[in-house]
């Protein structure tokens, strides 16, 4: 076998059981605890299983992914579960096979627990109602940001003796977490609204946890001011998009600035309007009326004497005038039908009737294009083209009385005068805090075990085995004689040798004391001097 290996069975016999024993009790200890840093140092990442469960639906959870041998872990708040990284899938189809997570919120699943007999009307229409709330509430709680969501929906109802008809209606309650919940209200409405029939979206109600009113009544994106709004920034953002567009590939996306302010008119205009064509004619009807006429007229008179005032007068009637008339009438009428075109035409658009453009640009970047040597008037005339490249793709009109215009400034380092630093070595550490001191953490203990167990057990196990033991007349006769030179002693008379003896024994003291004293300081440092000097000894 290898001198090493020798000298380690060696050293582990000269221990004895007592110090074997201490020293398999060290091995383990250490074992163990760089076991266990390891595992806990290096525990794996968590992933999100679910999220805004219930207490009940979260001690369940916990129950089968702990028969399962999956590991799992509950937020601070206790309404989310996550588990290992990559056992989310796994996770999910256990959960799923055991019907977990159950929500409150029960949906169409209702039907499969109700019998068909003995139930009534009122009986199933409560339960449809119950269901399409459960279900719309579901589907509330898969918007990102709502944890919980409860709806309630008021049918329209028929009866007999009312006029009239009761109008549907719904209320929504959420709970949201880091979200502005304002701004997905009007979202929830319109989505309740599009889920129940005959409901209007100004019919539902929506409320946050706290009580606070999120949306209710008319819709305030359907008004006149708001479309208007709208509208116009919908052109204002067309029109700046066409500049970048046009400007982008000769300036570059940061070296240019364009604002936009259109006026616009969203009145809507209906127009009708009726066309008589005289050319084109048909008749319609004809009428024609035809009347003949014949008379004749004749009177006889007496004339006025002095025979008429005679009684019994005798007076012969003359013959008065005669006259006769006769006339034919003809009338025709003819009604024609026009040829006619009625227009009626309503306009929902919009007309610009002023834009204002400004656009301002980078002067480093003409500088550059240009040429160091660029002048101002040439760098004038760049722009002067620049206006003009942006007039055309705006569609500039000055006698609609548009305005533009365009400048070359320096601009300030950073995008829209914010200065953006690169993330420096400080942010990549700050978000690798945890990652970094969980490895030096690691390596601190792995290096104290190692330095304060590991080394010494080396070295305890490859020194080489122990010399035999040797009597104490042979360890005083190898200890080296006192030199009285260099204990600062000089040459004294021989009459004075036992004066000599004195002081030499006072100042050194003798070898058995010198032992005993070197035993004390450290006894495995004595036996090694020893067995160099028996070495010596031996060779010599």
């Amino acid at each position: 076998m290898p001198e090493q290996v020798q000298n380690i069975i060696a050293n582990l016999k000269d221990f004895g059981p007592r110090r074997l024993g201490i020293l398999a009790a060290v091995a383990t200890l250490v074992f163990t605890i760089i076991g266990l840093g390891s595992v806990y140092l290096n525990k794996p990442a968590y992933e999100t299983l679910y999220v805004g469960l219930e207490r009940s639906d979260v001690n369940q959870i916990g129950l089968v992914l702990g028969e399962a041998g999956i590991g799992f872990d509950v937020d601070s708040d206790g309404t989310s579960v996550l588990v290992a990284a990559g056992k989310t899938a796994q996770a999910r189809m256990l959960l799923a096979e055991k019907g977990l997570p159950t929500s409150a919120n029960a949906g169409y699943e209702l039907f499969d627990n109700v019998g068909s007999l003995g139930l009534t009307s009122f009986m199933q229409q409560i339960t449809r109602v119950r269901a399409l709330e459960g279900e719309i509430a579901r589907t509330i709680q898969s918007i990102a940001g709502i944890r919980a969501a409860r709806v309630h929906i008021v049918l329209s109802e028929r009866a007999s003796f009312r006029r009239d008809e009761q109008q549907p209606s719904a209320s929504v309650v959420i709970r949201a977490s880091g979200m502005d919940a304002t701004r997905n209200a009007m979202s929830i409405r319109h989505l309740v609204a599009a889920a129940v029939p005959g409901l209007s979206a100004d019919k539902v109600t929506v409320l946050d946890s706290n009580g606070t009113l999120l949306a209710s009544g008319d819709d305030p994106t359907n008004t006149t001011a708001n479309r208007s709004l709208t509208v116009e920034r919908t052109v204002e953002a067309q029109f700046e998009e066409n500049i970048r567009r046009a400007l982008a590939p000769y300036l570059g996306p940061d070296n240019f600035r364009a604002s936009v302010k259109a006026d616009v008119n969203t009145d809507q205009r209906q127009t009708e309007e009726t066309i008589f064509d005289p050319e084109s004619r048909v008749e319609r009807s004809v009428q024609v009326v035809r009347s003949n006429a014949d008379t004749s007229q004749r009177s006889t008179a007496s004339p006025a004497t002095v025979e008429q005032n005679l009684p019994n007068p005798t007076t012969a009637t003359t013959a008065g005038p005669e006259s006769s008339e006769k006339s034919e009438r003809k009338e025709e009428t003819t009604n024609y039908e026009l040829n006619s075109k009625r227009i009626a035409t309503t306009s929902n658009g919009y007309t610009v009737e002023k834009m204002s453009i400004a656009v301002v640009v980078n002067r480093e970047r003409l500088v550059a294009i240009l040429g160091k040597d660029a002048t101002q008037e040439q760098i004038d005339a760049r722009v002067v083209d620049i206006q003009k490249m942006v007039a055309s793709a705006t569609g500039f009109s000055e006698t609609r009385g548009d305005v533009i215009n365009v400048s070359s400034v320096e601009f300030i380092d950073g995008l829209d005068g914010e200065v953006i630093e690169a993330p420096g070595f400080m942010d990549a550490a700050g978000r690798q805090m945890g990652t970094i001191i969980n490895a030096l953490a690691f390596i601190v203990v792995v290096f104290l075990v190692a330095w304060f167990g590991l080394k010494p057990l080396a070295a305890a196990l490859a020194k080489p085995a122990a010399a035999p033991a040797q009597s104490f007349e042979d360890v005083q006769r190898s200890l080296p004689t006192p030199d009285p030179a260099q204990a600062g002693i000089g040459a004294l008379p021989g009459n004075q040798s036992n004066s000599l003896d004195d002081l030499r024994s006072k100042i050194r003291p003798a070898p058995q004391e010198r032992l005993a004293r070197m035993v004390d300081l450290n006894e495995e440092r004595t036996a090694h001097i020893l067995r160099k000097w028996a070495a010596q000894e031996a060779a010599a």
